[in-house]
């Protein structure tokens, strides 16, 4: 039988001297007693794709505001670019495949409604300012509930570490935390710039053509450059690196990006945005001052957190349309018909 404990010296034999061995981790914040058949890290991946977030990141935006299309990024089609992108770079150095895929499916989990423009205004209401990584780490830590019926998954302090990480001014203490970091930007990049050509925002004509020449022209060619760039300028360096010339290009082709795409007018839609502010501000400001209004495992929290940071999660935990929802439910007027409970006497 292929045991955890068979797994996990085959970890020795497989894995690079970079690579995070399972048995080594630094353990988890409430000890458990061990998987007869999976490691930990193998524990954390299959605790994180069974969670209620994990789902609920089909119906939040990447980059355009709820797509009609079927065939636009949603922040779960990131979440497993990333998630694939990353175990190829790590099978090429003899990384920790697992670590690597748990933190690359649970580095997006606290992203709000709305894409990064959710994130913007809801960073402006909560007072302690909103960044998705941290919230990213409290879904897993707190906001989701572990097998044992505890708030938390209680994971590994290596996937914790690579969630928190996976952007900000932290660097992750794994490489295996690195490789996602990095795959992150290579990942959103390269997606972005497929569903902006699929709106009709560039053609692949606008992009930059001397990061044309050392990428490649189309998607699948610059994810192989990338990839592969990573896996020797990473061997050769002994760190989790991109050569020069590929890292300057990439940021060019990011830079890129923001000017032509993120911030074009035709992708922001001035209008729509602050119908988005709008509704995040009025859903905000509804729930403070009614936060018995949120459900039963929101509120059971108030005591706890108080309510700026419940309603924070609460809000951030929406998918774009089950923000729209509610934002209809409380401020938009339905028509009046007459209720099911009443018996009519005519």
């Amino acid at each position: 039988m292929v045991d955890r404990k068979f797994q996990e010296e085959r970890e020795y034999e497989l894995l690079s001297d970079m690579g995070t061995k399972s048995s080594e981790t630094r353990g988890r914040q409430r000890a458990e007693k061990p998987c007869n058949i999976r490691t930990e890290f193998q524990r954390d991946r299959d605790r994180i794709i069974h969670t209620k977030a994990i789902r609920r990141l089909m119906h939040k935006t990447q980059v355009f505001l709820s797509p009609e299309g079927d065939h636009f990024s949603t922040r779960l089609t990131h979440t497993l670019d990333v998630a694939q992108i990353s175990r190829t770079i790590a099978r090429g150095l003899g990384l920790n495949e697992d670590l690597t895929e748990a933190i690359a499916l649970g580095h997006d989990l606290g992203h709000t409604p709305f894409g990064h423009n959710g994130e913007q205004y809801l960073d402006e209401r909560y007072p302690d300012g909103f960044h998705h990584n941290e919230q990213s780490l409290r879904v897993v830590d707190v906001l989701e509930t572990g097998h044992d019926g505890k708030p938390g998954l209680n994971l590994t302090a290596e996937v914790r570490d690579g969630i928190l990480n996976h952007s900000g001014p932290g660097i992750p203490f794994t490489m295996e935390g690195k490789v996602v970091r990095i795959s992150d930007r290579i990942a959103y990049i390269n997606h972005d710039i497929d569903d902006a050509v699929m709106a009709g925002v560039i053609s692949e004509n606008d992009l930059p053509r001397d990061c044309v020449r050392c990428l490649g022209s189309d998607h699948s060619m610059r994810i192989n450059t990338l990839v592969t760039d990573m896996i020797v300028s990473s061997e050769k360096a002994g760190d989790i690196v991109q050569s020069e010339e590929c890292g300057f290009y990439m940021n060019k082709l990011r830079d890129f990006m923001f000017e032509h795409v993120y911030k074009s007018e035709v992708v922001k839609q001035v209008a729509e945005m602050f119908k988005v502010k709008h509704l995040i501000n009025s859903l905000y400001d509804f729930y403070l001052e009614h936060p018995y209004e949120m459900p039963e495992e929101h509120i059971a929290m108030l005591y706890i957190y108080g309510t700026d940071e419940v309603v924070k999660d609460y809000i951030a935990g929406m998918t774009d349309r089950y923000a729209i929802k509610m934002y209809k439910h409380l401020f938009v007027p339905s028509g009046w018909r007459l209720s099911d409970n009443i018996v009519r006497t005519d």
